[in-house]
């Protein structure tokens, strides 16, 4: 099979692009994020409706926001009060699901050398989140509440949009569920208006290639696993 160079540019994007827990203090110029954004905006809406709002974190903004969400992750007491605002995952894990989160879960924790009984390791590891894996930005992703499902599927082309014109400028990042947890916070960190409701969050900067946790590579299914040709 012949490849051209511009099929083999998107490929290398796509295929590059890697959930980073490790960045490098390299700042990332707003120019850069501005077109990555501008690019990721050509990304398909049913009837053009473009759902996506993004708030854009660097410097002190974001350093506040992380302090404030860490300060309830780390009491046990405030932990209580925040919920997620919608199920990102099942309710109920079936195979082959479960199976692969554990798997990913436990080679992540392997590289770090954390052990199933090292419950505090893993609470710091996961704490990392909330600052954005030391990136220097961090964004923020909203969505109107009048919007219904089928602009969250038009949402996540946006948000791989991202990924991958990201990966196209030698940057990465990490799709981050974990800040749902903290709406409440986010909401008045960031003065959302009540219409908004929080996708997600996400980090961005240059990765870190020393760290090992970088070095995590997740299996996928071969296309025969979950592609059926009907003929």
């Amino acid at each position: 099979m012949i490849t051209s160079p511009q099929q083999q540019a998107v490929d290398a994007a796509i295929t590059s692009r890697r959930s980073i827990r490790a960045f490098l203090d390299t700042p990332v110029a707003r120019e850069d994020i501005e077109a990555i954004l501008e690019v990721a905006a050509r990304a398909p809406s049913g009837t053009n409706t473009q759902p996506w709002k993004v708030y854009v974190l660097t410097g002190a903004p974001k350093e506040s926001l992380s302090s404030a969400i860490l300060a309830a992750y780390g009491d046990a007491q405030q932990i209580k009060e925040h919920t997620e605002e919608y199920a990102y995952y099942p309710r109920e894990w079936v195979s082959p699901f479960i199976d692969r989160r554990r798997k990913v879960g436990w080679d992540l924790y392997a590289l770090l050398g954390l052990t199933r009984e090292n419950k505090a390791g893993m609470a710091a590891q996961h704490g990392r989140n909330y600052r954005f894996f030391d990136a220097p930005v961090g964004l923020i992703f909203t969505i109107d509440r009048v919007m219904e499902q089928g602009s969250w599927l038009d949402y996540g082309m946006f948000l791989q949009n991202i990924m991958v014109a990201a990966r196209g400028r030698g940057l990465d990042t990490c799709p981050q569920a974990a800040f749902t947890q903290f709406h409440k916070i986010i909401a008045e960190q960031l003065g959302l208006p009540g219409n908004e409701m929080l996708v997600c969050g996400m980090a961005l900067g240059y990765a870190d290639p020393g760290k090992i946790e970088n070095s995590l590579v997740t299996e996928r299914e071969p296309v025969a696993g979950f592609v059926r040709f009907v003929e």
